[in-house]
């Protein structure tokens, strides 16, 4: 876990907060830190302030997906619901809002944890780890989407866990309440755009139209279906 926050008071608490809790974590206070706590540490979570000084932490997160693809939550002084919006089409798996309660942001922590590594265990112990649909492989075991020529296709947690929920029910109308409890654990709010947003980032990486959708369809006033029926391999 890595804590990413140039308030000293702040920072402080939060790290002594996660460690009491059994988290190992560690912390970083601008961009050139963060990238050499990334490739010192490892870190599998990492809690991003939008605001560090002078740095512009929307931008940060968007150099930081182009090649680290693990569990991102933003934390924002502002409640603007674009700003939320911003942060999710960047990349974020879930954002909170100061000044937050320590325990919820441990929910959300452990939340994005499990689901980064959660369920990579229990596809393993499954038969047909690899479903394949419309020329894609979809591996749970090793958590990975790759084209039919074996090319890699960079997916966040969140629409890693989005991708594995449809292709586990194809055919089926799933909510944006259901596909937000299965993927983020929570109930959404009355102007959540969590799974919309995630859904269109989806889209884009699989070549997939919203209007005239090949593999992704929105069921107005429903929710999401996967049109294409995936096959274990």
């Amino acid at each position: 876990m890595l804590v990413v926050d140039d308030d000293d008071d702040i920072r402080d608490l939060v790290m002594t907060y996660l460690a009491s809790q059994g988290i190992a974590v560690s912390e970083a206070t601008s961009e050139a830190s963060l990238r050499a706590a990334v490739a010192r540490d490892g870190p599998d979570v990492i809690l991003l302030d939008v605001n560090l000084g002078s740095e512009d932490g929307f931008a940060i997160a968007r150099r930081l997906r182009i090649d680290w693809q693990g569990g991102l939550m933003m934390v924002t002084g502002r409640g603007d619901t674009i700003d939320r919006v911003v942060g999710l089409e960047i990349g974020a798996d879930d954002y909170v809002t100061k000044p937050f309660e320590l325990r919820e942001l441990l929910a959300r922590i452990r939340s994005i944890g499990r689901r980064a590594s959660g369920r990579a265990s229990a596809a393993a112990a499954t038969t047909g780890d690899t479903l394949t649909f419309a020329g894609f492989a979809l591996d749970r075991a090793r958590r990975e989407l790759r084209t039919a020529d074996g090319s890699l296709i960079a997916l966040t947690t969140g629409e890693y866990e989005l991708l594995v929920v449809l292709a586990e029910h194809p055919g089926q109308v799933l909510s944006r309440d259901q596909l937000l409890r299965q993927t983020h654990r929570r109930d959404a709010g009355p102007f959540d755009r969590t799974i919309d947003v995630q859904i269109g980032r989806l889209r884009r990486k699989l070549g997939d139209d919203g209007k005239s959708p090949r593999l992704i369809k929105s069921v107005r006033a429903a929710g999401y279906t996967l049109l294409a029926t995936p096959q274990p391999r």
